[in-house]
């Protein structure tokens, strides 16, 4: 079986409209002679609003029911689309993440993918049907429904093509492939028709949207090939695997970055309750954590001797060999327009700025221009 796996963002399944637009897609695919493996987000704002259900309930709510909670909003778009499907005499099965054979930690909202047994899937596509997957969850080792943190069905999309030795992966989103920055912050932004898994997972890290951390690296370890294009209307997208590799530097933003400052004494009791709460140490430098809080859904965590010292942006440029005096050239013209930049640094093919939120995206239009 020449299987492909696609996945569909929450933008691509916002409405009715859309998903019934989705069907046509897959349905294009599979008569171009391939079996299609579809895995799906929640419809557009689901999971924010289930989020804001769970906080107008619980300050702090529990992980384990915000998990049984928010993977609710996959399992309607699986069902949906697998209806639209068989409207259009296609035939298609939904299946969870449990279902699906995704095996998990015990990590609730914030899970890591242990082992795939993907049978029930390929019984699925034996049989000549379709199969709708649930993204952003799975089934723990204690047979504990588990979600995946943000671009969770993205991960879910490239373990399964890994699994299934899919010809390829396609992230479907309303973004024609990777751009050198945000389209929408920066006007002058190039399409990439390439780059490499490494490079990919160094913008994944430094907060782009279109890429997700753990699915690159997941990609990376596996061998799996990415396209990233858009779910709507012509455009090639990008290629993100071997024998690909970044024309020119790319600038990416984010903002969902807090700075923590690490105590004198217990540091390692400080770090693990910040992962215990879901955050995500970013970048360490001396005693300065720059930690991403999207899965904190709880919020910060007590620490016993660090400092939480509020939030901040760090604004990353990728690209092979980028040189000193690349990074001291864009440095300077940063603050040459009033940008005052908090803290900076350079490794391999990563440079990095740490600016203030409402900087971030002023100083990712200058760098882009820079390089």
């Amino acid at each position: 079986m020449r299987i492909v796996v696609q996945k569909y963002g929450g933008s691509s399944v916002a409405d009715l409209d859309r998903i019934r637009a989705v069907a046509a897609r897959i349905a294009a695919t599979r008569d171009s002679g391939r079996s299609v493996v579809a895995v799906v987000s929640a419809m557009g704002n689901t999971t924010n609003e289930l989020l804001s259900l769970a906080h107008a309930v619980s300050a702090k709510p529990d992980r384990r029911e915000l998990d049984m909670l928010l993977s609710v909003g996959e399992r309607i778009t699986m069902a949906l689309l697998a209806l639209a499907l068989r409207e259009r005499g296609v035939p298609a099965v939904s299946l969870t993440g449990s279902q699906s054979g995704i095996i998990t930690d015990e990590a609730h909202a914030d899970a890591r993918v242990v082992e795939v047994r993907p049978s029930r899937i390929l019984q699925v596509v034996a049989a000549g049907q379709v199969a709708i997957i649930a993204g952003f969850q799975g089934v723990s080792r204690d047979r504990e429904v588990t979600t995946l943190g943000r671009g969770g069905s993205d991960t879910t999309a490239v373990v399964l093509a890994a699994a299934l030795a899919a010809d390829w992966c396609e992230i479907c989103s309303d973004v024609d492939g990777v751009w050198s920055a945000d389209p929408r912050v920066v006007g002058e932004a190039e399409k990439l028709e390439g780059l490499s898994l490494g490079e990919a997972l160094a913008l994944a890290r430094g907060g782009a949207k279109v890429l997700y951390e753990d699915a690159v690296r997941y990609a990376r370890d596996h061998g799996v090939a990415i396209t990233a294009s858009a779910t709507f209307g012509p455009g090639a997208g990008s290629r993100i695997g071997a024998g690909a590799a970044l024309g020119r530097v790319a600038v990416t933003g984010d903002t969902g970055l807090r700075r923590v400052r690490l105590g004198d004494r217990a540091r390692q009791a400080d770090v693990a309750a910040l992962t215990a709460a879901g955050g995500r140490v970013r970048r360490s430098v001396g005693t300065t954590l720059y930690v991403d809080v999207r899965n904190a859904h709880g919020g910060m965590p007590p620490f016993e001797a660090s400092t939480d010292e509020g939030p901040t942006s760090m604004v990353s440029a990728v690209r092979s060999a980028l040189g000193e005096d690349a990074v001291a050239t864009a440095s300077a013209t940063v603050a040459l327009h009033g940008i005052a930049i908090r803290a900076s640094g350079a490794e391999g093919d990563v440079a990095w700025w740490e600016v203030a939120p409402e900087d971030l995206d002023e100083a990712v239009r200058r760098l882009h221009a820079a390089f």
